[in-house]
């Protein structure tokens, strides 16, 4: 694990697999950090040089006062990107980071080979939502958050039967930086990519969980519908579907990168 100093803002991030190898970048979603995919990069460093980070505001990043906003955040790969010299590389966000995968799709295509846009949608809530959310962990921390998180991140069957995996991430959501947390909630608030998505021409996927009541299959359809070209493929879980679905998460990606 490395650090690295862009513009003044400390970035925590993972770099593994052969040099000269295709790059492949992850994006955690909110409230979670680079470790989100370990299962993936245990399935695929030894194809691709896969490239981890913590989002602004989470895990060993920086955790600056916001309010943050997704080109920020957009902009925070480019740079990362930039500094450990890797012009082109695919790029795959859950959740918050597929906002991300998103504008990097409208604003940065050319730096793109594939995308893969998993559990998000082109507009997540409301902004209002969004705003009442960071004054709540702005005010009282994150344990109210963390109370109704298994339901959102997890179907009621895995909650049940997989607690080895389940607890460990609600404990780590309740270590999130508030500021940081509350900050890409208003990031996520403001983001609205519903009329970018047509000019949005890398190769994508769309993946979805069937179960998720978050960004629901109904979304995905939405930003499948209008990206020339994309897949779509929904996946036996809830809103974490590469934690819940980790095969059949890891077979999608892996199809969908091949030449």
């Amino acid at each position: 694990m490395s650090t690295l100093d862009l513009d003044g803002a400390s970035f925590h991030y993972v770099l593994e697999g052969p040099g000269g190898a295709p790059v492949l970048l992850f994006s955690n979603s909110l409230g979670t950090d680079l470790s989100l995919w370990d299962a993936q990069a245990e399935a695929l460093r030894d194809t691709y040089q896969v490239l981890r980070y913590d989002t602004r505001g989470h895990g060993s990043s920086v955790k600056n006062a916001g309010p943050y906003t997704i080109e920020q955040l957009g902009r925070d790969v480019l740079k990362l990107a930039d500094a450990l010299e890797l012009p082109r590389f695919s790029f795959c966000g859950i959740s918050m980071g597929g906002l991300i995968g998103q504008w990097l799709g409208r604003h940065a295509p050319e730096r793109l080979e594939r995308l893969v846009l998993a559990n998000t949608a082109a507009r997540i809530g409301t902004a209002q939502a969004w705003s009442e959310r960071a004054a709540l962990v702005r005010k009282e921390g994150m344990q109210p958050v963390v109370a109704g998180t298994p339901a959102r991140w997890f179907t009621a069957r895995f909650v049940s039967t997989h607690p080895e995996i389940v607890d460990p991430w609600l404990q780590a959501l309740g270590r999130t930086d508030p500021e940081g947390y509350a900050a890409c909630c208003e990031a996520i608030g403001q983001a609205d990519f519903r009329d970018e998505l047509q000019r949005i021409h890398t190769p994508t996927l769309v993946l979805t969980g069937r179960h998720d009541p978050v960004t629901t299959p109904e979304h995905a359809d939405y930003i499948a519908g209008r990206i020339a070209g994309a897949r779509r493929i929904d996946l036996d879980a809830s809103h974490l579907s590469n934690l819940e679905d980790a095969e059949g998460f890891n077979r999608a990606l892996r199809a969908h990168l091949q030449p």
